[in-house]
C-alpha cells in the first residue's frame, strides 16, 4: 500500500544519511556505504512493483456472474495485480484453472475451489483461466481468461 511505501521511504532516507555521515567521519568503508546503497536502490524497486499493483473487480457489474467471458476486453493486466470475485456462495464459486479445463469447463482433479464469495486472486505472469464449476455454470460464460504482462 502507498502507506506502507512511504513508510519505507521515509526509513530509508533516514538510513541513508546516517550512512552519508557515517562515511563522511570516516566511521565504514566505502565498500559498506556501496553495498548499502546497492540494498535500498533494490528495496526502493520491489516498492514501486507492489505500489503499481491494480485491484479488479470482475464483471461488468462488479459481480461474478454468467456471460463474464468477455469482461477482460480492453483491460491490460500485470503479473501482481489482483482479481476480486464477488458472488453469492451458495451459487457460485471460482475456480483456477489451466487452458484446456476452461476450454472444456471440466475442473482438472486437485482444483481447490475459492468460495468465500468475495475472493482475491492475485495473477501470474502470462495466462489465467477462471471458472466457476457449478453445474452448467461454465458452460454459460462464467468463465474468464486474463492474461498478465
Amino acid at each position: 500500500s502507498s502507506s506502507s511505501f512511504s513508510l519505507s521511504l521515509s526509513l530509508s532516507d533516514n538510513f541513508l544519511q546516517r550512512s552519508i555521515n557515517m562515511a563522511a567521519k570516516g566511521r565504514g568503508s566505502a565498500s559498506w556505504f556501496v553495498g548499502a546503497i546497492v540494498a535500498l536502490m533494490s528495496l526502493l524497486l520491489l516498492h514501486a512493483d507492489y505500489a503499481q499493483a491494480a485491484t479488479y473487480t470482475v464483471g461488468d457489474s462488479g459481480v461474478w456472474s454468467f456471460n463474464a467471458v468477455g469482461w477482460p476486453k480492453g483491460k491490460h493486466f500485470k503479473a501482481g495485480d489482483v482479481l476480486v470475485f464477488n458472488y453469492n456462495p451458495s451459487m457460485h464459486n471460482v475456480v483456477k484453472v489451466d487452458g484446456g479445463s476452461y476450454n472444456s469447463c471440466k475442473t482438472p482433479a486437485g482444483a481447490r475451489p475459492y468460495t468465500s464469495g468475495k475472493d482475491r486472486i492475485t495473477l501470474s505472469r502470462g495466462q489465467n483461466f477462471f471458472i466457476c464449476n457449478f453445474p452448467n455454470h461454465c458452460e454459460s460464460n462464467m468463465k474468464i481468461a486474463v492474461t498478465a504482462a
